[in-house]
């Protein structure tokens, strides 16, 4: 059928020419203003780049003396202190020089913005060459500039598919001399690294290279990951791409909430991304009031056993049903195993055993017969344990392991496993109810007509992972003015000679505060694949954080009744498009449900830049 007055092929033309300009809402997105940095304007109030000025704040960690031994050039120069960016006054331009960038690690809303804040900053005098492929593309030479054209087809658009990022790490003296070789070549006077801990880990370790080995080329990092374990106190609350990642998961999980209290059947256990920190479960728990939200560091602190965990959310399901509410919503961070503490000791000894007998264990036909290898090799509370997990988590612990050499737990469905261990405990609940309810310690107080809705209870569970659904969203409008802004402060500490450090921005309620991070402050010793390595230590849920104790405060009366919220999604503009992460205004002593501020809205002319 063809519309009145248009053939067939008139209509497939136009939507194949809208295609190739993408949606109308990314055509939209495109011509929204940024906020830019009071810091990154000349006195004649053009964007220019900053200078930087020593603060008081020097970084201090226990393994300050072997940090300064790994890292003797940098730490020389920086001395582990905090740099502020302050305008430029002095109308001298800098011309001529040539950055790269590139992205590592998994994307984050608003690495496109990182892009453009750079692109502005430099200038028309300077040169932006992009590296495709991440640290890969870097080894290999990818390089590419990056034009005011390809600034206005990509500002505030999500994803990193304009350069391409990959997970190498960057550790033989073959792959720092390919490094060097690529930034001679193509004559690079800075590169930026934007990434997560380990990528900006990689930013020290390459910037101390560079100045061992006389190549004049400045190395800054910017901080990214959606998982928000990257943050620095009040120096860097969090890394760009957090506030996207949680909002689109809230939308979701508010869904969720609705569809549960609306269905008035199901229990939707709903994995969320966050390897190490439980940054993205407390947030979203603090957008959408769940009936349960497991905290990985809370749960290791107390020494929570996996059979503690399941009494807990059973009793939160029983409790629930005997007000006639037979649903609800659990979320469970994505790295919850390893910090159970008989699963953590059980993955740390098999860190330990598959280091020395790797080999040996590869070797071996079967997972039978790896397992019979590795069970001698464990204490006995370790292989009873791991005999009695199911086997698919069984060979993931043993075989499937990421480049770091640890356990890909974004891919155990710990969801799962807690709703089989719940089926069977509601189960055995259903079957004894003398030993649950009645009088007495520990038991539930019912009346016979609730024990009765008890042994008919049906526990209908859905299992979720949202994960990639907010990796490569298009970015809020905080983190499309945040990733500018840690662009626009890389770009001009290479400008200004400066070499590792990592671009940060706080304050961001009241026009933000550009700062520069000493990479080598950042960095403490930690264990892989039973050795030690230098890496950038992890920022995780504090017990102590105020986000944590309104969350701690809150959370029984969340399991007991429906206070559950529907966030809604993303607003690029309109009521709660400029609102700040309710955990990080929180722990930041914000306003409640602040706005960001991160200085004056410009509507970017990308042929300017």
């Amino acid at each position: 059928m063809t519309h009145r007055g248009s053939s067939g092929n008139d209509l497939a033309d136009s939507f194949v020419g809208t295609e190739k300009r993408r949606s109308l809402f990314e055509q939209a997105v495109r011509t929204l203003p940024i906020s830019v940095c009071s810091t990154f304007f000349d006195k004649d109030g053009k964007i220019a780049p900053a200078t930087f000025r020593e603060t008081e704040t020097v970084l201090e960690n226990a393994d300050q003396g072997r940090i300064t031994a790994a890292f003797p050039r940098t730490v020389a120069k920086n001395r582990f202190v905090v740099l502020e960016g302050v305008p430029s006054l002095s109308g001298v331009s800098i011309s001529g020089r040539r950055v790269g960038v590139l992205f590592s690690g998994g994307p984050a809303p608003g690495g496109h913005n990182v892009l453009a804040g750079l692109k502005a900053v430099l200038g028309k005098g300077n040169t932006l060459l992009g590296i495709r492929g991440g640290p890969k593309g870097l080894l290999n030479g990818r390089v590419v500039e990056v034009t005011s054209r390809d600034v206005r087809d990509i500002l505030n658009t999500g994803g990193f598919n304009f350069l391409g990022t990959d997970r190498t790490k960057i550790k033989s003296p073959q792959q720092f001399e390919q490094v060097r070789e690529t930034v001679l070549q193509n004559r690079m006077d800075g590169l930026v690294i934007v990434g997560g801990d380990d990528s900006n880990t990689n930013a020290a370790f390459i910037a101390e290279y560079f100045e061992t080995t006389g190549v004049k080329c400045n190395v800054v990092g910017i901080p990214k990951t959606i998982d928000g374990d990257l943050a620095v106190g009040n120096l860097l609350p969090i890394p760009f791409g957090f506030d996207t990642a949680t909002k689109i998961y809230s939308e979701l999980v508010g869904n969720l909430t609705q569809d549960a209290a609306s269905a008035v059947k199901y229990w939707h256990f709903v994995k969320l991304m966050g390897r190490t920190a439980s940054k993205i479960t407390l947030e979203v728990a603090l957008q959408t009031k769940p009936a349960v939200a497991l905290i990985s560091e809370e749960i290791a602190e107390k020494n929570i056993s996996l059979e503690n965990i399941v009494d807990s959310i059973v009793q939160v399901i029983t409790e629930r049903r005997l007000r006639g509410l037979n649903y609800g919503v659990v979320l469970v961070p994505e790295g919850l195993i390893e910090f159970i503490p008989e699963m953590r000791d059980l993955i740390r000894e098999l860190n330990a055993v598959l280091a020395e007998y790797e080999k040996d264990i590869r070797d071996l036909p079967t997972l039978r017969n790896k397992l019979e290898y590795i069970y001698p090799l464990l204490t006995p509370q370790s292989a009873q344990l791991m005999a009695s997990l199911p086997d698919e988590i069984e060979e993931m612990l043993i075989l499937d392991r990421d480049d770091h050499g640890n356990v890909k737990v974004s891919q155990i469905e710990t969801e799962k496993l807690l709703i089989e261990k719940i089926r069977y405990k509601i189960s055995e609940i259903k079957r004894h109810t003398d030993r649950y309810f009645g009088e007495g310690e520990g038991k539930f107080a019912a009346t016979p007509e609730q024990i009765e809705s008890i042994r008919r209870i049906t526990f209908a569970a859905q299992s979720h992972f949202l994960g990639y659904e907010g990796r490569s969203a298009k970015p809020t409008t905080f983190d499309a003015s945040f990733a500018f802004a840690l662009g626009m402060t890389a770009g001009s500490l290479v400008l200004a000679d400066k070499t590792g450090y990592m671009a940060a921005v706080t304050d961001f309620h009241k026009g933000g505060r550009v700062l520069a991070i000493p990479l080598p402050g950042l960095i403490t010793v930690e264990m892989r694949k039973g050795k030690e390595e230098f890496v950038i230590e992890k920022s995780l849920v504090k017990l102590s954080s105020p986000s944590f104790q309104v969350y701690a405060a809150n959370r029984d009366k969340w399991a007991r009744e429906d206070y559950f919220s529907s966030p809604g999604p993303i607003q690029h503009w309109g009521p709660t498009s400029k609102q700040i992460p309710i955990s990080v205004a929180l722990d930041q002593d914000y306003p409640e449900f602040a706005d960001f501020d991160l200085g004056k809205e410009c509507r970017l002319d990308p042929d300017e830049i």
